[in-house]
């Protein structure tokens, strides 16, 4: 599944993969506690408790994983009607843009959004064994796996400046460097163009991944709206 270039290539497939399921489970713990919530308010957990909730009790029925070809967000444009985007991680429409948590960077330079691309669209029927559980009833989460990207020479006045946000993509050994979003949480689609000017991160094609698709990766992006 994939392309090994060197030893190093392996210690990297290993540190994408090794935390996979846990970093889903923490995902989709606080998105499974608020349906059972929403369904049985008596199990509501008090904030004082969410910490005897174990991520390791999220559970998959059957032990399963779907995934699907499409991902299709609905936002409002300019001139106050509908539009929709249709992403495909197959293709070159696999860009989607949040908002960035600015909680822990309230400085001037915080930029209000975060920018990913779209890896895999997926749902998963979870069942909830830990603290606060209801029942063994599956409850289906949608998710995407995500690259993120990173800010370079991201600024807050791009109008005034007559700038485009600059991203790039960090190293593929962090621990932030893949994800999960709620796809509820996605804004809209957003049109991603390299810095050709920078050139490639792998001048020869070949990358680590072919999951990751990181054999095409340019140095830094354009982020064009």
């Amino acid at each position: 599944m994939y392309f090994m270039s060197s030893h190093v290539s392996y210690q990297l497939i290993y540190l994408m993969w090794k935390n996979f399921l846990p970093k889903l489970q923490q995902h989709l713990l606080p998105r499974i506690l608020s349906n059972l919530a929403a369904h049985s308010p008596d199990s509501r957990i008090s904030d004082a408790d969410q910490y005897k909730c174990d991520a390791s009790k999220v559970l998959f029925k059957h032990d399963r994983m779907y995934q699907h070809n499409l991902f299709r967000v609905n936002y409002t444009t300019y001139d106050i009607r509908r539009g929709q985007d249709v992403m495909n991680p197959s293709t070159s429409h696999h860009n989607v843009m949040v908002l960035a948590n600015t909680e822990d960077d309230e400085s001037a330079s915080a930029h209000p959004f975060r920018y990913a691309r779209v890896l895999g669209v997926f749902h998963v029927n979870v069942v909830y064994v830990g603290h606060g559980m209801v029942d063994y009833q599956p409850h289906r989460l949608e998710f995407l796996w995500v690259r993120w990207y990173e800010n370079s020479g991201v600024t807050r006045n791009g109008w005034f400046d007559q700038k485009l946000d600059r991203i790039r993509f960090p190293s593929m050994a962090g621990q932030d460097a893949f994800g999960f979003i709620d796809p509820s949480d996605v804004l809209r689609g957003c049109h991603v163009v390299p810095a050709f000017s920078k050139g490639r991160q792998h001048y020869d094609g070949r990358g680590i991944s072919r999951c990751a698709k990181d054999s095409g990766d340019w140095a830094q992006y354009y982020v064009n709206w």
